[in-house]
């Protein structure tokens, strides 16, 4: 005779909502302020709170180390967001330099879009432009409390010329804008001197002093990173009030080889906040690492 089993009550059903919802990963459309279309990935693991990932220049949310941060923080329980900013990977819109603001106005989108649906944004992480993006976010905002910058450039007088050439300030003003081809010589973006501008006004300095003290602030570093100088990391920890600095050596920009290491600070990080309301020991990180794109 088998034995029927008792109602197994609501903590059973609880178990199997959680066991279908973790581990799934949905495509995610929200509306900019400028009407378009911004595509993302949701890794839904069942939690209320969310952290939100902003990928760098020219890059998207495909790229590492957004696919690999997100699985890490899912592996946790975390549920996470990554999308593609305005004009680049799936979204709409015209890829333009500098935009700094504009891609801060993206993620206002996205974060607004989450608050409407009830969720608690934890945190937002961006990686080398989208941590200036995170950082600029914060000092406007002030309504997530824990930001990571990862690789973020300081300095944005540097770092031009070798995107545009020694001579880019020449050209700029003899023809009103640069056209920029990879080294095929395929066109990948144009150069205005309006987009060069947003980029030369968006003050770091002033932008750090505004966050606000109650805003945890980790930035991580790379010690052989050839993009950003970690000098950059270092200005950073000097003016933003209430921040942690991690200089991971032997680190290059993208954290090419070093995937499970990075995934473990920032962890380490988050963990600092979600301890109060959620037991999340520390687990062993394998690195899932792969080779970059770029």
């Amino acid at each position: 005779m088998t034995q029927s089993l008792p109602n197994r009550g609501i903590g059973f059903m609880r178990i199997v909502m959680f066991m279908i919802l973790a581990g799934q990963q949905q495509r995610v459309v929200i509306e900019n302020s400028h009407g378009e279309k911004l595509v993302g990935i949701l890794h839904e693991t069942g939690s209320k709170e969310l952290v939100i990932l902003c990928h760098g220049f020219q890059s998207s949310k495909e790229r590492i180390p957004m696919v690999n941060l997100a699985a890490a923080l899912e592996k946790e329980g975390i549920s996470t967001f990554r999308f593609d900013f305005a004009g680049n990977g799936e979204s709409e819109g015209w890829f333009q330099y500098g935009n700094y603001r504009r891609e801060a106005q993206d993620l206002r989108s996205v974060v607004q879009h989450f608050q409407g649906e009830k969720r608690v944004i934890s945190a937002v992480i961006g990686h080398s432009k989208g941590g200036n993006v995170v950082l600029l976010y914060s000092s406007q905002y002030n309504d997530v409390h824990t930001v990571v910058n990862i690789s973020g450039r300081f300095n944005l007088e540097r770092g031009m010329e070798a995107r545009l050439g020694k001579d880019f300030l020449h050209r700029l003003k003899q023809h009103g804008y640069i056209d920029v081809t990879n080294r095929k010589g395929k066109f990948e973006y144009r150069v205005t001197e309006e987009s060069l501008k947003d980029r030369l006004t968006t003050d770091n300095h002033r932008v750090c002093l505004l966050i606000q003290q109650e805003c945890r602030v980790l930035t991580v570093h790379g010690s052989m990173d050839k993009i950003v100088p970690v000098e950059d990391a270092l200005q950073f920890a000097k003016f933003i009030p209430n921040h942690k600095l991690h200089i991971m050596k032997g680190a290059d920009h993208e954290y090419t080889s070093h995937q499970g290491e990075l995934a473990s600070v920032v962890l380490d990080f988050l963990r600092e906040d979600f301890n109060a309301e959620k037991d999340m020991p520390k687990l062993p990180l394998k690195d899932h690492s792969f080779r970059s794109r770029l």
